[in-house]
């Protein structure tokens, strides 16, 4: 059974922008679709470590700030011909608020 940590509010979340969270088991960049939808990744691109949550959120996909990698809202997987990928972490909605699965940051490191 999942347990869900509740990070903050949808609308801290611009529509087609990010958020880095800290958690208590380390941060996590928080995106929100123009469709509403949240998705967590690792905040550091595969290729440099650049910070995704600063990055262009456009479909279901980040470009990194730094040097223009794309990287899938749902799989972490770098596109194109970049190669790489960054964890994903399940995220859910519920009434307006944004909700982290505690098992999957269980394994980070604290910040």
């Amino acid at each position: 059974m999942s347990v869900w940590i509740d990070i903050g509010a949808l609308e801290d979340v611009p529509l087609r922008g990010a958020r880095m969270i800290k958690t208590p088991m380390g941060c996590v960049a928080v995106f929100r679709t123009s469709e509403n939808e949240v998705f967590a990744l690792d905040n550091a691109c595969p290729h440099k470590a650049g910070p995704l949550a600063e990055g262009i959120v456009h479909g279901k996909s980040v470009t990194c700030p730094l040097h223009n990698w794309v990287i899938s809202l749902e799989t972490g997987e770098a596109q194109g011909a970049d190669e790489g990928r960054v964890a994903t972490y399940q995220a859910r909605v519920e009434n307006e608020r944004i909700l982290l699965d505690r098992a999957f940051l269980r394994a980070r490191v604290a910040a």
